[in-house]
């Protein structure tokens, strides 16, 4: 060491630490939680924080959560029970005036000592599947924030390494699914106690002073790095528009969504100035730990994408310092209290998709087209023979649009969302449903372009017992985007018919709450499709005959879009092909 600067061996050695510390974390918790939206679908964020809240290490698991937490803590901050962390305190927090992502998300921060001394924080947040809302699982048609469920504040579920039994008995009184809840909670403990004890080993190994040291450097160095990308960027205003279908409520009202990013040097300021004001329903954005942190990841995504580095960035908070994020209060992404503010995945979604839009003309090798930009999250839930509520959440994929070197990927997460699909035998297994149908749409046709936009899901759910149906997804109306002469992608759609009769199909809106369902009733999600990345006419013949005999395109939309004339072996005819796309260029 010389002039407390770590030697860059060691350097990387904690850095690949740290990261292994947040992996390890982000592993337990999901190992060892019981509902599948944690379980299997990985619906969570696990990281270590130092003393001043700044992130050191996250988890690669959904931007969402992870970003957030340093928002959590502040808030923490501001409401912590009886002011002072203490050694084998255990916080849970989930407000979302106080730097919560949305009320489901539950955090747990664990102070961390060393030697007496507090050195910062281990901490991790988990969608639950019911914190006792108004509607089962997921909740968007209400008037306020208390309609949302349990609200936690900087509350302490172990106080100097003691159990309030009475807040815990509290919990389990309050959920339609609280055995899974203290389940998932308590795999929550589990995790942020490995991290404690993990960095406390690093601290041993290395000492206090370089191994804060090395975690400056590193936090300086992302920093360092995404403001280098961000001073390529040529500076100017950029601005994208879009709008959300409805508020959940009022059916025929568009909500616009604008985006102007500000690029000056080596810094960016995302400005949502003009987009709707907050809704009357839960279908606003918490500031502090949604709108924000959306930015963070659409920079990261766009500047600092690994795949395209050749030595990945540290994820810490270095990545967050350059971007600052305006809102105007009272606005959809920034809405006063008491308002609620649950239902905020899908704007997050499109601030993103529209960030993107409006940095293309300055970004043409990085940017994508429209991807579905959305989130499907439904929740059912029915009563079982013995009285009990049986729950169950499910984040179905969308689809990216088309890259500047290849197709949009089909049926995947996009975005901001990256949780995994639950599998349909665990659904078997353990509720009372049935997975009638789950592929491609086959409906109709991605964006066409040089690099087609990826195919959305279709997925149809069957439930067994009567019940209720609340679902939150979006883009019903506003089709993705093409980019660069791509087309548009197509929208999505939401159906519900009952088994016995599937031919009396009830179009539902993008999303709606704790509709009442019979046994046998279905719902039919189809995503929306991506926009395709430019000129259809250049596509590789091939690559469009592959989709046809994938059953990804038909041959009259191969003729007709992409000029792709194939004979009626399904080959390509090269001379009428050539002579389709000189007549239609």
């Amino acid at each position: 060491m010389k002039n407390n600067t770590v030697d860059p061996i060691t350097l990387q050695v904690i850095s690949g630490a740290l990261d292994t510390i947040a992996e390890e974390m982000g592993h337990v918790l999901y190992r060892m939680s019981f509902s599948s939206i944690i379980r299997e679908s990985q619906d969570l964020g696990a990281g270590l924080f130092d003393a001043n809240y700044q992130t050191i290490c996250e988890s690669e698991s959904t931007p969402m959560h992870i970003g957030s937490i340093p928002a959590y803590l502040r808030g923490a901050e501001q409401t912590l029970q009886d002011g002072e962390w203490h050694e084998g305190d255990v916080i849970v927090h989930n407000h979302p005036y106080y730097g919560s992502s949305h009320t489901p998300d539950l955090a747990i921060i664990i102070p961390i000592f060393y030697q007496g001394e507090l050195v910062g924080f281990s901490g991790n947040t988990a969608h639950h599947i019911d914190i006792g809302a108004a509607t089962p699982g997921l909740i968007i048609d209400v008037g306020d924030v208390y309609a949302e469920g349990m609200l936690f504040a900087g509350l302490k579920l172990y106080e100097k390494g003691v159990r309030n039994e009475g807040l815990a008995k509290m919990i389990t009184a309050n959920s339609r699914a609280s055995n899974q809840l203290m389940r998932d909670i308590e795999a929550q403990v589990a995790s942020a106690k490995l991290g404690v004890k993990r960095f406390k080993e690093l601290i041993d190994r290395y000492g206090k002073g370089v191994t804060f040291s090395a975690i400056e450097q590193l936090i300086n160095y992302s920093e360092k790095m995404l403001r280098q990308r961000i001073q390529e960027v040529p500076d100017g205003e950029y601005r994208a528009e879009g709008f959300l279908d409805d508020d959940g409520r009022n059916r025929e009202n568009r909500l616009p969504v604008v985006v102007t990013v500000k690029v000056e040097g080596d810094s960016v300021v995302v400005d949502l100035t003009g987009s709707a004001p907050q809704t009357p329903t839960a279908y606003n954005v918490p500031f502090e730990g949604s709108c924000k942190v959306a930015a963070y990841a659409a920079f990261r995504k766009l500047l600092l994408d690994a795949c395209s580095l050749e030595v990945p960035i540290p994820s810490n908070e270095g990545s967050f310092k350059p971007i600052s994020v305006v809102a105007p209060k009272g606005s959809i992404f920034n809405p006063n209290f008491p308002a609620a503010a649950e239902a905020r995945f899908t704007q997050c979604n499109r601030m993103i998709d529209l960030i993107i839009k409006a940095l293309s003309p300055v970004l043409p090798d990085k940017v994508i087209a429209g991807s579905s930009a959305s989130i499907s999250f439904a929740s059912y839930a029915g009563m079982k023979e013995d009285g009990d509520y049986w729950v169950f959440l499910e984040v179905n994929e969308g689809a990216y649009g088309g890259r500047p070197k290849s197709d949009g990927p089909d049926s995947i997460d996009n975005l901001m969302a990256n949780t995994r699909n639950n599998p349909i035998e665990d659904l078997g297994m353990h509720l009372p449903m049935i997975c009638d149908r789950y592929e491609l749409r086959d409906d109709v046709m991605p964006g066409a372009g040089k690099h087609r936009g990826g195919i959305g899901v279709v997925k149809s759910q069957r439930v067994l017992t009567p019940g209720f149906i609340t679902h939150e997804s979006e883009r019903h109306y506003d089709v993705p985007w093409g980019a660069f002469g791509g087309k548009d992608g197509a929208v999505g759609k939401t159906e519900i018919y009952n088994y016995s009769d599937s031919k009396s199909i009830k179009e539902m809106p993008s999303k709606f709450s704790g509709y009442v369902t019979k046994a046998g009733d279905v719902m039919a999600y189809y995503s929306p499709c991506g926009g395709g990345f430019g000129d259809p006419l250049e596509r590789s013949a091939e690559k469009v005959r592959e989709d046809v005999l994938d059953d990804f395109c038909t041959v009259e939309h191969a003729y007709e879009v992409y000029g792709v004339v194939l004979d009626a072996d399904l080959r390509v005819d090269v001379g009428a092909t050539e002579k389709r796309r000189q007549a239609a260029s």
